[in-house]
């Protein structure tokens, strides 16, 4: 995946799944390309075989598990998602935790496969202590300012530059990206002034009245 990124989490609201997911995907990867901008998208699992066929852009899973596959009902094991064409997954996104020893198993497991991990963190400290298993992308999300109208890139600057700095002591190869609030161009202009190569974004598109013109809006931040 190219740098600086933007990343959509469709998460599962109704308005992003089955045909619809296949929509915006096409949409982003249009937008990204008028734009010049690396972009990528995480539909919810059911959809990522038919997102992944659909377009050319990178999509990932919102969630993998550290097993191999086998027997485990329920499951969602990495080369799962490698069969349905996904580039990798988030890990740890603070709506579907996991401990720190699963997420160094997770992304070990993502990367023997040759999947992109992208961790998910909720401050600096974490940030830091996460950024040890090396992944090759680390996303600092605040949990509280999730979904919200304030970005963290507006109203907690340190953070976004506190895990830039945490990661860097640990992962100078791991890309840093920004998230929570993320809703228009001056949010994504402020992350990228803060340190970090990219976004990850949910609400401010997949709830948006037209996502076309969300998107438009917050590509011009880069």
């Amino acid at each position: 995946m190219g740098r600086p990124l933007f990343l959509l989490n469709l998460k599962t609201y109704s308005g992003c799944l089955g045909p619809a997911a296949e929509k915006v995907a096409r949409t982003l990867e249009e937008t990204g390309k008028t734009a010049g901008v690396a972009v990528a998208i995480a539909p919810a699992a059911p959809d990522l075989g038919r997102v992944a066929s659909a377009v050319s852009i990178p999509v990932l899973a919102q969630h993998v598990d550290a097993l191999e596959a086998g027997p485990h009902t329920g499951f969602v094991p990495p080369e799962a998602i490698a069969k349905a064409g996904c580039w990798g997954s988030l890990v740890n996104h603070s709506e579907h935790p996991i401990s720190t020893a699963a997420v160094t198993e997770t992304v070990r497991r993502l990367d023997a496969l040759a999947l992109v991990p992208v961790v998910c963190a909720k401050d600096v400290r974490a940030s830091g202590r996460l950024a040890v298993s090396q992944p090759a992308y680390l996303a600092i999300e605040p949990p509280e300012l999730i979904g919200g109208q304030r970005s963290v890139s507006t109203a907690r600057p340190e953070v976004v530059s506190g895990a830039v700095s945490a990661v860097r002591r640990v992962a100078a190869n791991t890309v840093v990206l920004c998230g929570a609030g993320v809703h228009d161009r001056r949010d994504v202009a402020r992350a990228l002034e803060l340190g970090s190569e990219g976004v990850l974004v949910a609400s401010a598109v997949t709830r948006a009245p037209d996502p076309r013109a969300a998107l438009q809006e917050l590509l011009a931040g880069f």
